[in-house]
């Protein structure tokens, strides 16, 4: 079986694309996968540090408002599309599942082309342009969340990793702590802004920090590749109270069995793993797009996992208000974890191969 996987740009789409890829290996361990992407993703790094091959074409960025840049959307789209036609001719694949983001329309376009079935799932509440453009054509459409808008949708639940999805976080909070050199018993809370940082959270939670420290909270931040870069960024002075700061979490893993409490948007992946993950969250949907960050949150919200804030309102007299006192809260804190693990399937990623492989298995006949 060869199987073509599409997708890339940030973590929230090569994160599920990566677990489908290992679920699908655990499945079929002959299957042959190609993933495809674009030069400028975080697929660049993390498909080859995993093990599989990557094949990429021009992106194509779909603008959400009219002007100049949605006029040259059909020459990109035709290059890329070309490119696509190209990697699918040399891989010959059975079967091509989408994730949606830049690289998902041409790859969408060529399986139609070359009459290959096609397999989208997508990760969010509110799906996107391409998406909405692939379920047209696809032969079976996965999604994250329930209730989401799109035709012929079947919920799976979001893949996830099973370094995560099988994470025991009691077993190893100490070795986690110790991996990032935090103290071993102090509350901790844990803040990242995905894999490009976001500049609302690092100022809010940074300008806190004394209010933590005073509270003897510790805080393990992710700002961001870029986020040094920030003229208002202020890294914490160091204190008897832990403040470690880093560019990225490689080891997220790690990260959730350290935390006793996250502070992150609410992307599907950091929904969908810090709930996997019994972890409480308080989050900051990003304040752009079409609001799908919020309804990604809010069954979790709802169910008494997690917090929700806008992003508006994410200020240092927020974090030290609130985080404090929930922090050094055990029992609450362990029932927002034990309402948002309930809600989530940690078995997505094997539902998704096996959606995968019904779909090759019948185009093959």
């Amino acid at each position: 079986m060869r199987v073509l996987l599409a997708g890339g740009g940030t973590a929230g789409h090569t994160s599920p694309l990566l677990a489908t890829a290992d679920a699908l290996r655990r499945l079929v361990p002959d299957v042959e996968i190609t993933c495809l992407g674009t030069p400028r993703g975080l697929e660049n790094t993390v498909v080859p540090a995993a093990g599989y091959s990557l094949r990429l074409v021009p992106p194509v960025p779909l603008p959400r408002r009219p002007g100049k840049d949605l006029l040259a959307v059909p020459v990109r789209l035709r290059a890329a599309v070309r490119a696509a036609l190209d990697v699918v001719d040399e891989v010959r694949p059975d079967v091509i599942v989408g994730y949606g983001g830049y690289v998902s329309v041409p790859a969408y376009l060529a399986a139609r082309r070359r009459r290959v079935p096609l397999v989208v799932h997508e990760q969010n509440a509110l799906p996107g342009i391409a998406n909405k453009l692939g379920a047209r054509v696809a032969t079976r459409v996965a999604v994250s969340f329930p209730d989401t808008p799109l035709k012929g949708a079947e919920y799976v639940g979001l893949p996830i990793r099973r370094m995560i999805s099988a994470l025991d976080r009691d077993a190893v909070r100490a070795e986690a702590r110790a991996f990032f050199g935090l103290d071993a018993d102090r509350p901790t809370l844990v803040v990242t802004g995905g894999s490009q940082g976001a500049r609302r959270l690092n100022r809010a939670v940074s300008a806190a920090a004394p209010a933590l420290a005073a509270a003897g909270v510790q805080v393990l931040h992710a700002i961001g590749r870029h986020g040094t870069e920030d003229p208002d960024w202020n890294a914490p002075s160091p204190g008897p109270v832990p403040y470690v700061v880093v560019p990225f979490v490689e080891r997220m893993d790690l990260a959730l069995a350290a935390a006793d409490l996250m502070i992150c948007r609410s992307g599907a992946s950091s929904v969908v793993e810090a709930s996997a993950s019994g972890v409480p969250a308080i989050f900051v949907p990003l304040p752009i797009g079409n609001g799908e960050q919020a309804l990604n949150a809010r069954r979790v919200v709802e169910a008494g996992g997690a917090i929700l804030v806008d992003d508006a309102d994410l200020s240092a007299e927020y974090v030290a208000a609130t985080v404090p006192p929930l922090a050094t809260d055990p029992a609450r804190l362990a029932a927002m974890g034990r309402a948002a693990a309930a809600l989530v399937p940690r078995d997505a990623d094997d539902r998704l191969a096996e959606i995968i492989r019904d779909v090759a298995t019948a185009g093959a006949r």
